[in-house]
């Protein structure tokens, strides 16, 4: 048996929607082969871009939110359609659309305090413009469950990329970054998964600020190549507790976005451009470092994915800290940019299936359960 899936994804990056359209083959938990068919990005306006700042940072209002839900299901349509087209696939091929939508808000559980998680993206809009069935709110029933309702695309991590005979941290490095450790079989150790901290959304927000608007990233990160790390503000940062906490644990802009770059910036205002970028890149290599003690065992490999991975002087700071070798997911046959949007793709499968997706080693969830909710279409 081989099906049809397409996954989509918008990222805390908030630059645009990834859409990958996988084959599927097998009706077991674990698929018998997983092929990636196509893939494609379509980068958000700085209208949009705009707008979802301001969702994400809690300055829009409820009209706003609303009417950003419908939006983005437009865009998310659009997407799979353009994604399609591309493909020569007709939409009533498509099994299903498993859609991530937009992190607008995202709180961890604390102590005794469940969590709350909210994503945009109308699935109705998705299913009415497709003609396809759409799977859509996965982190909310993991929320509900006790757990943090991220990271989860380590469930594909776990079923499509691990290797028995090797250990492999598959380190994503979008807007948030996060880590899956996949041990070999022989180690013993179990895998785990967890967020890192932030990943370029601070340096993409610093860059853009910082170039009053110029620039909306650093590109190839060559601004920070050209300076020089500020020990007290690199500190400012690592006195986070988030950094110290073990896993479960997972973040978002909330937390290590614009509400928390601007009172550092100015702070540290008499510093260079090139010098606070430095400063930001070498957070995110620092942390991600630090935060691989967290995972069990010694990887005999790093895979890095997502926006970050194609930040040199990121990757070089990476590299100089780590102990093994650190290698882009393609190493490992897979397009690492569609590795997120492919990952919703498998869980609009396995709930179409129904598998429960036991991930409360990567979430803190108790026990497996039934991911996403269905609109029809």
């Amino acid at each position: 048996m081989s099906d049809l899936y397409v996954g989509l994804m918008s990222g805390t990056s908030l630059d645009g929607i990834d859409a990958a359209l996988i084959e599927l083959r097998g009706s077991a938990e674990r698929p018998d082969e997983a092929n990636l068919v196509a893939f494609r990005t379509d980068p958000f306006e700085l209208e949009t871009a705009s707008r979802l700042s301001a969702a994400v940072s809690g300055r829009a209002g409820s009209a706003e939110l609303c009417d950003l839900g419908f939006d983005l299901g437009e865009r998310f349509a659009a997407a799979s359609l353009a994604l399609l087209g591309d493909a020569g696939i007709d939409p009533g091929s498509v099994i299903a659309i498993g859609s991530h939508g937009q992190t607008v808000w995202h709180r961890p559980p604390s102590g005794h305090d469940g969590g709350a998680t909210l994503q945009l993206g109308e699935s109705a809009v998705i299913a009415e413009r497709t003609g396809i069935d759409v799977i859509h709110d996965f982190r909310v029933r993991d929320v509900a469950a006790g757990g943090h309702g991220a990271p989860l695309t380590p469930l594909f991590d776990l079923l499509v990329l691990s290797d028995p005979d090797r250990g492999r941290a598959i380190q994503n490095i979008g807007g948030m970054a996060n880590v899956t450790g996949l041990p070999a079989e022989a180690s013993g150790a179990a895998p785990t998964a967890f967020d890192t901290g932030p990943g370029v959304a601070l340096i993409d927000e610093a860059t853009r600020l910082l170039t009053s608007g110029a620039q909306r990233f650093d590109l190839d990160g060559s601004l920070a190549a050209s300076g020089e790390v500020v020990p007290a503000a690199l500190d400012a940062w690592l006195t986070d507790p988030f950094f110290a906490k073990r896993p479960p644990r997972s973040t978002g802009r909330e937390r290590f976005g614009s509400a928390a770059l601007t009172p550092w910036l100015d702070r540290f205002s008499g510093e260079r451009t090139e010098d606070l970028l430095a400063t930001l890149t070498e957070l995110t290599a620092r942390t991600i470092s630090d935060a691989h003690g967290f995972l069990g065992f010694e990887p005999d490999e790093v895979l890095l994915c997502g926006g970050g991975a194609r930040n040199p002087e990121l990757v070089r700071r990476i590299r100089t800290r780590l102990d093994c070798p650190v290698h882009p997911l393609e190493f490992a046959g897979w397009d690492g940019d569609a590795r997120e949007a492919a990952a919703f793709a498998l869980l609009a499968r396995q709930h179409r299936l129904g598998f429960p997706s036991d991930l409360g080693w990567a979430t803190g969830a108790r026990g497996s359960r039934l991911l996403g909710k269905m609109t029809p279409a």
